[in-house]
């Protein structure tokens, strides 16, 4: 069964985790090659400009599948080396495919984001939280660890001390403490998480998509070097975007005090 469901509308793209009868478990066979495809051909369509990612129901993704877990079955069955090369060769397939988009994705977290769900919304550029979000990362509640790569995710997220914290208690919070602790920048009403998300979906789509697209790389570089490597890649970076027809239209916008149109050259 497809895991995702995928719509258009302009420069944004929808993608809905679509098993909404049981709250849209991730890394059954197949989905990582799903994924893969999907975002690779988001990043080769250069009128993409931003991504959101949610939920079909009333979660986002409660993670892992624990009836597989518990029958030792699909992902989880065989030897250890075959459970690890699963992990490899397909629940990694998922994150790094999300991990790897060129464009903003937003994560419109509906509803529960469990384990592996929390990961994936965590890997999103920014997440906006239904009020009946919920967050946690309970590996350790399942007898194991988080095997998505979910405690590097984290602490970038909300700090070492609280992601901590959720990995050894296994506690799972609600929208309200997730935004207190940054793991989302707003909360909204169930009817309009989506309205929310499209709205600031379009304001990152109005930006000129190059430099959008850069601009990500040098967020997420950022984050893995040295701050002299970082000025270094931001001069090389800028030096390509000031011989952009981008830069020249948003510097004639802001002179004769309209609103730039950006077309991507």
């Amino acid at each position: 069964m497809n895991l995702l469901k995928t719509q258009r509308e302009g420069a944004v793209v929808r993608l809905t985790i679509d098993r909404p009868e049981t709250m849209n478990p991730l890394g059954q066979a197949g989905d990582g090659d799903e994924v893969a495809r999907v975002c690779r051909e988001i990043n080769r369509d250069k009128t993409v400009r931003c991504v959101i990612l949610t939920g079909a129901g009333r979660a986002f993704s409660a993670g892992g599948d624990v009836k597989a877990m518990r029958d030792r079955s699909g992902a989880f069955a065989g030897p250890p080396p075959e459970i690890s090369d699963g992990y490899r060769e397909n629940i990694h397939v998922i994150l790094r495919a999300i991990y790897g988009l060129r464009v903003p994705m937003i994560a419109a977290v509906n509803g529960p984001a469990i384990g592996l769900g929390c990961d994936v919304a965590c890997l999103a550029d920014m997440r906006i939280a239904s009020e009946t979000a919920r967050f946690g990362v309970t590996f350790l509640k399942l007898g194991i660890i988080p095997g998505d790569g979910g405690t590097w995710i984290l602490p970038r997220v909300i700090g070492q001390s609280r992601a901590a914290e959720l990995f050894y208690t296994g506690d799972v919070i609600d929208a309200k403490t997730a935004l207190e602790w940054g793991l989302v920048s707003r909360i909204t009403t169930p009817e309009t998480l989506l309205e929310e998300a499209e709205r600031l979906a379009l304001k990152v789509a109005a930006q000129p998509p190059h430099a959008l697209r850069q601009a990500k790389m040098l967020l997420r570089q950022g984050q893995q070097m040295s701050y002299d490597s970082a000025l270094e890649l931001a001069a090389n970076t800028q030096a390509m975007m000031h011989l952009t027809k981008d830069h020249e239209e948003g510097v004639a916008a802001l002179l004769e005090e309209r609103a730039a149109d950006f077309k991507g050259e």
